[in-house]
């Protein structure tokens, strides 16, 4: 009886469930997934969501449930893509710097202006190291609003930034008929140079850097940005829907799952473009967000962290490197971030599911990010697990926050982690 209620329960609020070849989990797992899923979608906390969990290397839960959008006329299916958000910033940023740090050509604890020329002359910045940076310990400012320079007092569009026809200057697309400048990027990377330090050095997350990363990348290697993390990692591993700009790669529209009615920047819908802003300034290729993929590619990619380094047998980031970025840098400091990685707080295991991030029972050495869609990968080499939740929580709007009020990711955590526990996988 209780099982015939729950399906009329998903059927009335539109959840979809797409099965998948892989060991089944226990009847009580998938109830419990299930119904945290219909209740965040019933409340719109997202109009819909997809979850995969990997133990041991395979892949025990995965599906999709809801719709692309709340007027349910496109269903959520296992294979969609999601603007990541800055789950890009450890999927795209980070193995090309920890790569780098690899060949040698990034030292963790030289000075970030080796690989920064303009910062030399920036009294502020010039000793910051790149393990400070990546810690976020370095006093940075989190965040620049840059959609503000393209835009008049009116929400008009300043014609020396942006246009509605590609040309040799306006080569950046942020969206459909919307180019801009190729020389903005600079005018960002001077508001980066000129930007506030703090003169106290704590825990304070910023975001400024992984917009200089992509150019840092380039002058290294001689290879752009998304070019570099394309060929070194995403094509070996088989992760082909990793991409930037999927709506320039062709990918079809009703495997994209939108993100945001935007009445700010593009006052369109949102689909296939980077929701944020500052990475659609910059033609939808950067550090801190852009990057698009499925959960099943995800998987792929943290599966080859939790392994420290291989996966199918070839080897991608020494396991020294990975130890040490996958590390809390500066617990004496009440930082618990590793290098570029989210990690659990410091005193996680005491904390109940409302405050603990993400779920009390991960292990300490576990690690991960989440983003502004509604995105969020961790990994738990301890218990063997990979957790990749996906949903666009900022549909219609950002300003819906009861994704995190209604502890829907930790929660959904937490259900696998007590399976564990029982001994039922």
């Amino acid at each position: 009886m209780a099982t015939k209620l729950l399906v009329l329960c998903f059927a009335l609020c539109g959840v979809w469930q797409v099965s998948a070849q892989h060991p089944a989990v226990p009847e009580m797992v998938s109830h419990r997934v299930d119904s945290i899923m219909t209740e965040g979608i019933r409340a719109h906390a997202f109009p819909g969501a997809e979850l995969l969990v990997a133990r041991k290397g395979r892949v025990i839960f995965h599906r999709a449930y809801g719709y692309h959008t709340y007027d349910s006329l496109v269903k959520n299916r296992n294979g969609d893509l999601y603007d990541l958000a800055s789950v890009t910033k450890i999927t795209a940023a980070l193995p090309a710097i920890m790569k780098l740090v690899d060949e040698g050509k990034i030292v963790l604890d030289e000075k970030f202006s080796t690989y920064w020329k303009p910062w030399r002359r920036r009294k502020d910045k010039r000793d910051l190291t790149v393990r400070e940076i990546l810690a976020h310990q370095a006093g940075l400012e989190p965040y620049i609003v840059f959609m503000n320079d393209v835009l008049k007092k009116n929400g008009k569009f300043k014609r020396r930034f942006v246009r509605r026809a590609p040309s040799s200057r306006f080569s950046l697309p942020a969206y459909d008929s919307l180019y801009i400048n190729k020389r903005f990027i600079r005018k960002m990377y001077r508001k980066i140079n000129r930007s506030a330090v703090s003169d106290v050095k704590k825990y304070n997350y910023s975001g400024l850097t992984f917009l200089l990363y992509p150019k840092i990348v380039e002058n290294l290697t001689g290879e752009a940005f998304d070019t570099y993390v394309t060929e070194n990692f995403y094509r070996p591993l088989g992760a082909d829907s990793l991409v930037f700009t999927p709506e320039l790669h062709h990918f079809p529209l009703q495997r994209i799952v939108p993100t945001e009615q935007d009445t700010l920047f593009r006052k369109h819908f949102v689909q296939g473009w980077v929701h944020d802003e500052n990475a659609s300034l910059m033609g939808g290729i950067s550090g801190n967000a852009g990057l698009f993929g499925t959960a099943e590619d995800l998987f792929r990619l943290l599966q080859m962290y939790m392994n420290m380094g291989t996966f199918g047998g070839k080897r991608y980031i020494s396991e020294a490197t990975l130890k040490e970025f996958t590390r809390v840098q500066y617990p004496d400091n009440d930082n618990k971030r590793g290098l570029g990685f989210d990690k659990p707080l410091l005193n996680n295991p005491e904390l109940d599911i409302a405050r603990a991030s993400p779920a009390p029972q991960v292990s300490m050495n576990s690690f991960g990010h989440g983003g502004f869609t509604g995105t969020y990968v961790w990994a738990d080499p301890d218990h063997e697990l990979v957790f990749i939740f996906l949903s666009n929580r900022v549909y219609p709007t950002r300003n819906n926050g009861a994704l995190y009020s209604m502890h829907i990711r930790p929660s959904l955590m937490a259900v696998f982690y007590e399976a564990f526990g029982d001994g039922a996988l």
